[in-house]
């Protein structure tokens, strides 16, 4: 997966039991779609809080901001609720979605953190990978969709 490629599809359930695929977007809006390892983990927290903190920045951007990791819906639902999450997490069971996007992992063996900005047409315009820098992401993905316009 690279820049310019059409985004895969994705067809996943989110924490509250809802199929989301990336069809419901295209030709709507823009998509930041988030990868992290898992809920509740520090450096997941605080990604999902930073996306948290500047939604208002990404909806005013055109964009809808999707976060996907392999745990269950009970757990994306207990991890949005307790952190307020106005975005939704997708359960990626199998890593099958992570593996469609080529998210590589981290140290060997931990499930890698890559966002993509996704356009309205669905086509791949920025790829961040940072398993360190958690905030970073929302800085990178928010500078890219405001050249978009």
């Amino acid at each position: 997966m690279k820049v310019g490629d059409k985004a895969p599809e994705f067809v996943l359930k989110n924490e509250k039991g809802v199929t989301v695929s990336l069809r419901d977007f295209i030709g709507k809006k823009a998509v930041v779609l988030f990868f992290y390892p898992k809920d509740g983990s520090p450096g997941c927290t605080k990604e999902v809080c930073a996306f948290r903190d500047s939604y208002e920045a990404f909806k005013d951007a055109g964009a809808e901001v999707i976060g996907i990791s392999s745990q269950s819906e009970e757990s994306h639902s207990i991890f949005s609720l307790k952190f307020n999450l106005p975005f939704t997490l997708l359960v990626d069971e199998g890593a099958e979605v992570r593996k469609a996007y080529g998210v590589p992992p981290s140290l060997g063996m931990i499930p890698g953190r890559a966002t993509y900005v996704i356009d309205k047409e669905g086509t791949v315009r920025h790829i961040f990978n940072s398993q360190m820098n958690p905030e970073k992401h929302v800085e990178e993905a928010l500078r890219i969709l405001r050249t978009l316009g």
